[in-house]
């Protein structure tokens, strides 16, 4: 048998599950973002073009949607990327410490928790009659505890705190993944070359370990714009408006309003904008690359 045809034989298995569970969804979803598909209408789906995009791009209230989402994105990948690199560093640096195994280990504990059941957990954390959080800030403050899921002001802050919470240790587990791939040989040449942390990290680490962390944030870039289950365990948009992420609003367009061919298509534009920022991470990571050859 030619090679190229076992090969493709091998991998068959592989590319039809991927082609089932994923590229024909996919295709059925930018099929349905072109009809008027109600599920409380009795007519069959109707053709209507450009319609509910030209509907969602006159939206003023998505708009606004799709920007908190991407305070959310920003300020979550950002604080988690700072965290997870300082505190993957240090365990990096620290491979010698008794008991690190064990300390990184419980450090993913969140990471592998169910959104549904951290934002549950921490709903109860939050609570402003018997949650312990603003029991203690109440005492140390002096103040009446706060309701940090019914305040406007709060509310935003105490999600993305719980968020950063869950998702700072897969950050620290790509620094870690990333910085070990650094050459030992590199680092005790640049020991006897005396070069300083900066020099080290500028010029040996940061050549090798760019992509794993790259790697990292778009992944995790990607995740973030689809946080649905711990807002919806926690606040479920509220106070008002104040947390709702467009994921809730394509889940309300779909399964409260039964407006199919609507969410589809608010679907696909948080898809476009996901894949843009991704590329632009990608961009920048290979115009560094390339300014570094020349």
């Amino acid at each position: 048998m030619p090679q190229p045809l076992f090969t493709w034989l091998l991998i068959a298995p592989s590319l039809a599950l991927f082609a089932v569970f994923n590229i024909l969804p996919l295709l059925w979803l930018v099929g349905l973002s072109f009809f008027r598909y109600n599920l409380t209408f009795g007519p069959p789906p109707q053709f209507a073009g450009l319609k509910n995009y030209t509907d969602l791009m006159n939206d003023r209230f998505l708009w606004g949607r799709l920007g908190l989402t991407l305070l959310f994105v920003l300020l979550a990948v950002g604080i988690e990327t700072v965290l997870g690199a300082l505190l993957g560093y240090a365990f990096w640096k620290k491979r010698d410490l008794p008991g690190r195994r064990l300390a990184l280990t419980l450090l993913f504990v969140p990471m592998v928790l169910a959104p549904v059941a951290v934002g549950t957990f921490f709903k109860i954390i939050y609570d402003p009659m018997y949650g312990v959080l603003p029991y203690y800030a109440a005492r140390l403050l002096r103040i009446k505890p706060p309701d940090l899921l019914g305040s406007g002001n709060l509310a935003f802050p105490a999600v993305l705190a719980v968020d950063v919470w869950m998702w700072t240790p897969f950050l620290i587990m790509m620094t870690v993944a990333a910085l070990g791939a650094v050459p030992k040989a590199l680092l005790e040449s640049a020991e006897v070359d005396r070069l300083t942390a900066w020099q080290r990290m500028r010029y040996v680490v940061w050549p090798h370990a760019k992509f794993v962390l790259m790697l990292g944030v778009v992944l995790r870039t990607i995740d973030a714009f689809k946080t649905f289950d711990l807002v919806s365990a926690m606040t479920a948009g509220g106070p008002g408006n104040q947390t709702q992420l467009v994921s809730l609003t394509i889940f309300r367009e779909a399964f409260n309003d039964f407006a199919i061919g609507k969410a589809s298509a608010l679907s696909l534009l948080v898809l476009f904008i996901a894949v843009s920022l991704a590329s632009i991470y990608l961009f920048v990571l290979n115009y560094g690359v390339l300014r570094e050859g020349k």
